[in-house]
């Protein structure tokens, strides 16, 4: 099932064959914020998706943002439907782990997410984070709307300056229609949350990006 290159996305006509039976077992609320985890959910709350390396780490960081309902982990960008954390651990599917946003926009902006997600990261190496290796730790912004799509191409710009300015590489980040979202195992869902002490391999490059800096609200405690 392992492939040897797992930095490189496979071909839509090599990735694994998946399964039509969705993932079993999500809860039905979020452990964190008490919040649906499927939906349905309110009018007028939006959703983002972000993929920033290890999913367990890149949800916690924006359950903790004031304004948003729910978050969820999953897979997404690749080619197999409904895989399994074993099969996109292989490189064989194409998927990232992704972090899916339900805010609501009168209490946060899609910009403050995007600095959380700039910053939160290091968006310049490509397939890992860290010591994380593969095409499941790329960045990735997946945008479901023309307005999205606008502000995440606007804030790399100007991340990518500052990210320049103070000697760093170049933003590998893609950014793409977000794609079909499948839920992780019931295990991955707020996995730091329950086990307080475990994994999180993610961190900035301790520059600060300019988008949102207006409309960033005080994070919530651990």
């Amino acid at each position: 099932m392992f492939r040897n290159d797992k930095v490189r996305i496979p071909a839509r006509e090599d990735a694994l064959p998946g399964r039509k039976e969705k993932m079993p077992g999500i809860p039905a609320k979020h452990a964190v914020l008490g919040t649906p985890l499927e939906g349905p959910f309110a009018a007028g709350l939006e959703t983002a998706m972000f993929g920033l390396g290890c999913f367990w780490g890149a949800e916690k960081m924006f359950w903790k943002v004031p304004g948003v309902h729910s978050t969820a982990v999953g897979y997404a960008a690749g080619y197999t439907p409904n895989p399994s954390y074993r099969e996109v651990c292989s490189g064989g599917t194409g998927h990232n782990e992704v972090v899916r946003v339900v805010f609501d926009p009168a209490k946060v902006t899609y910009e403050a997410l995007l600095r959380t997600f700039w910053e939160s990261h290091d968006p310049t190496t490509g397939m890992r984070q860290g010591n994380d290796v593969g095409t499941q730790y790329r960045s990735g912004v997946y945008v479901y709307s023309p307005a999205q799509r606008k502000a995440a191409e606007a804030s790399l710009a100007v991340f990518q300056a500052a990210l320049t300015k103070a000697g760093e590489g170049t933003i590998t980040t893609e950014i793409i229609d977000a794609p079909e979202f499948y839920f992780a195992e019931e295990y991955h869902q707020q996995y730091l949350h329950k086990n307080p002490d475990g994994y999180c391999g993610l961190g900035g490059l301790g520059v600060t990006c300019p988008v949102g800096l207006a409309a960033l609200p005080t994070p919530r405690a651990p």
